[in-house]
């Protein structure tokens, strides 16, 4: 098939393309509205159909006679435990689970919180949610007490459905406790807190809204799969904004699973009834999409992993993964691929594994540097494929189409436009610049199905942060080019928000931790590279006259503060003390500047700028903590 006729009609003729994408999942009421507007005049794809994505995922699989297919592969290599679950297996646990939710008294419109680790319970629990219509919201189990409180009073669940425990490597994670401090500091209050015990010897804290998972199952009535509009949101699943508040992305049914199929397919090649791999967590997009949705959706089996790529129990699991469950399509994060290659730079491991089930190795999650990429090739011998794509996006925006045609993978770039993303860089004005002129990446309106459909509760900022910056655009908040072949490179954010291990996190929000120490007068915390993460943040802390603490304590104590608020997800370790911040004269602290010093890129003193000696003292106190990229 050609790339640029099947991309082209996409383009030109939306409605129609994916129109016939439709017709390739069962709708409970087909759709004759293909593109139509909301309320507040924003695009929304099938309007008038009916469907449900838990049926989707297990009972048509079921009704077309694949029951006893492995749907999940469960491999937990921190509790020595493998489980099959067929698709026969899932349905009986998710419909259960979803009986016991209505019991409850959960019903379609209202939402719940899903906080828990990488166990088959938690893809139970969203499919739960989404059989009966209720909003699921996972937060990832790295998130601290603080910002799992903050989702609860944004999005006002009706229950959390949380796990005794989840395990880093060796270390016991207290998902319940967590849970019961979220509640008591959050001004909404759950009215349910359902527990899965793991019988891993953990204390579990009782309380009154308790209930235990496996009791409710056991007592529940199975239920069948409610209909809801295309346009029923599924899910919100929260990311960082600028002003260190969540934003709540809001996904829609129809349009979601339209676009999982079709990417299935045709970006990443894989068919039905092959094994799919994505080594994330539920709690990020690519968990939602990618290890729960897309490849149930499609029929693929999907492996549900509980460990890291290295010592779990070293950097031979990946391999060992795909060797062992026969892998066909794997995708990972660039920064796995790097800790691996740290342990491993000969790529001895993958020698001791039959990997000829590997068709295709994806990565995303951050810019994948040249170096990942082609170590990669070289030794797993198969193409891999950088791609590009956002919490907003659901799916991919830019990428290597393998099930269309494979190109000719240029590292530094994630190849081409997807089906659907009218991809265009602009200047300042909104005008398309010159090919290999960097500007916005920005994406022509209407955006394809599956994308965001809106913020929680608030369409304001919605509309403020994505549409009205180019008029007739989504803005994506990244910046980038297109070379004179057509191929995108994106170059990284544009605002203050980075990205660490494939981990969108604000840095405005650990600036106000940071700030908020009793010993700090003024900070700054911006996002500075790193080999191993793409990218870590990096703190930089004026005293108070006057203060007597020692430095070292200090540091520790704002280290503990971030750690304790956003949680170890922001990775947050490096803090600096510096005698004064460079500053506009209208009193703003130049991060691009001090990004650009701590990178080691080039960077020009802007004249507007009190006194340049600030510059060199910064320098100094980077050299002589070894802050710089090639220290």
């Amino acid at each position: 098939m050609d790339y640029q006729e099947f991309y082209q009609k996409s383009i030109q003729q939306p409605e129609q393309f994916w129109n016939e994408q439709a017709k390739n999942i069962d709708w409970f009421k087909a759709p004759e509205t293909i593109l139509s507007k909301d309320k507040q005049d924003y695009n929304q794809w099938f309007e008038d159909g009916e469907l449900n994505l838990s049926y989707l995922c297990i009972d048509k699989h079921i009704k077309d006679g694949f029951g006893s297919q492995n749907a999940i592969i469960f491999d937990s290599p921190v509790t020595n435990t493998k489980q099959h679950i067929t698709f026969n297996q899932l349905h009986h646990e998710v419909s259960k689970l979803a009986g016991g939710l209505q019991v409850l008294g959960l019903q379609k419109g209202d939402t719940c919180i899903i906080y828990m680790p990488m166990i088959p319970q938690a893809l139970y629990a969203m499919l739960a949610c989404a059989r009966i219509g209720v909003i699921h919201s996972v937060v990832f189990g790295g998130f601290a007490p603080h910002e799992l409180a903050i989702r609860i009073d944004d999005c006002k669940p009706k229950a959390i459905i949380t796990a005794s425990n989840g395990i880093e490597i060796e270390r016991i994670i207290p998902y319940k406790p967590f849970v019961d401090e979220a509640i008591a500091k959050a001004e909404n209050k759950p009215e349910h807190v359902i527990v899965f015990d793991r019988l891993l010897g953990v204390e579990i804290p009782k309380k009154n809204y308790d209930i235990d998972y496996t009791t409710l199952v056991e007592k529940s009535p199975s239920i069948e799969a409610v209909s809801v509009e295309s346009t029923h949101p599924s899910y919100i699943l929260y990311t960082s904004g600028t002003t260190g508040t969540p934003k709540g992305i809001i996904r829609d049914s129809g349009g979601y699973a339209t676009a999982l199929k079709f990417s299935m397919k045709y970006i990443y090649g894989v068919d039905e009834g092959d094994t799919f791999w994505a080594a994330s967590d539920v709690g990020w997009v690519v968990g939602h999409s990618y290890i729960v949705y897309g490849p149930l959706l499609n029929r693929n089996t999907t492996i549900v992993f509980e460990g890291k790529p290295i010592r779990t129990p070293d950097a031979s699991t990946f391999w060992r993964v795909i060797s062992e469950h026969r892998v066909k399509v794997m995708f990972t994060a660039p920064t796995a691929i790097r800790a691996i290659k740290k342990e491993d730079p000969e790529g001895k491991f993958i020698k001791h594994f039959d990997l000829s089930c590997l068709k295709y190795q994806f990565l995303a999650g951050e810019r994948c540097d040249v170096a990942t990429l082609t170590w990669t090739e070289e030794h797993l011998k198969v193409p891999v494929i950088d791609h590009w794509w956002q919490t907003e996006s659901g799916w991919p925006m830019i990428a290597n189409m393998v099930g269309v045609h494979l190109q000719e993978v240029k590292p530094g770039s994630s190849s081409f436009p997807v089906c659907g993303y009218d991809i265009q860089i602009l200047n300042e004005e909104g005008e398309e610049v010159a090919s290999s002129v960097e500007g916005y990446v920005a994406v022509k309106l209407p955006l394809p199905p599956g994308t965001l459909t809106n913020l929680w509760g608030n369409p304001e900022r919605f509309k403020a942060g994505y549409l009205d910056r180019f008029p007739g655009y989504y803005f994506s908040g990244d910046g980038g080019y297109k070379d004179e072949d057509g191929y995108v490179f994106i170059t990284g954010r544009v605002d203050d928000v980075i990205n660490v291990a494939g981990h969108r996190l604000s840095t405005a929000e650990m600036e106000e931790i940071v700030a908020s120490h009793k010993a700090v007068a003024e900070c700054a915390v911006f996002g500075v590279h790193c080999e191993l993460k793409g990218q870590k943040p990096l703190g930089l802390v004026v005293l108070k006259s006057g203060e007597t603490s020692a430095e070292i304590q200090i540091k520790k104590e704002i280290v503990q503060d971030v750690r304790r608020e956003i949680g170890a997800v922001a990775s947050f370790r490096d803090v600096l003390v510096v005698n004064r911040l460079p500053k506009t004269r209208s009193g703003k602290i130049l991060r691009k500047l001090l990004r650009n010093i701590a990178d080691e890129q080039q960077y020009n003193i802007p004249s507007t700028i009190d006194d340049v000696h600030i510059i060199n003292e910064i320098k100094s106190v980077y050299q002589s903590h070894h802050i710089g990229i090639h220290k």
